[in-house]
């Protein structure tokens, strides 16, 4: 087998290269275009794949929040979560999360979630669901 992946090997036809030399042969607007693509796709994602994306496991965010793994899993799962939750799971990530109204003729920050969360328990929609 070894002599198999010898002559693919010496004749170039192996298959695995580097994305740098791939990157390196795409014309500059090809370029461009992965760019903007990879972009668009990290920034925009579910709770799960940013909490990968940042290295986590659930049971790391589990101990930063002071939960149990189930509760992380249960909370990347939803679709309606209280803001306080979502912010709670954003910070132990590491980050912070802001509020946005878009509209045609622009954006707005909505300032009155600021201080929501603060002293409340890490997870409370998750104390009230079902």
């Amino acid at each position: 087998m070894t002599t198999i992946w010898n002559n693919y090997e010496r004749k170039g036809w192996l298959m695995a290269k580097k994305f740098a030399e791939l990157r390196a042969q795409m014309s500059p607007e090809a370029q461009k275009r992965a760019e903007t693509m990879a972009q668009t796709m990290l920034a925009e994602m579910p709770l799960n794949e940013l909490r990968q994306a940042r290295g986590l496991s659930q049971k790391m965010l589990a101990e930063v929040l002071h939960v149990q793994q189930p509760s992380i899993a249960k909370i990347e799962k939803r679709t309606d979560m209280y803001l306080s939750t979502l912010r709670s799971h954003i910070e132990a990530m590491g980050g912070e999360l802001e509020v946005v109204a878009r509209f045609p003729d622009g954006a707005v920050r909505i300032s009155n979630f600021s201080e929501l969360g603060k002293g409340m328990p890490a997870t409370p929609d998750l104390e009230h669901s079902n």
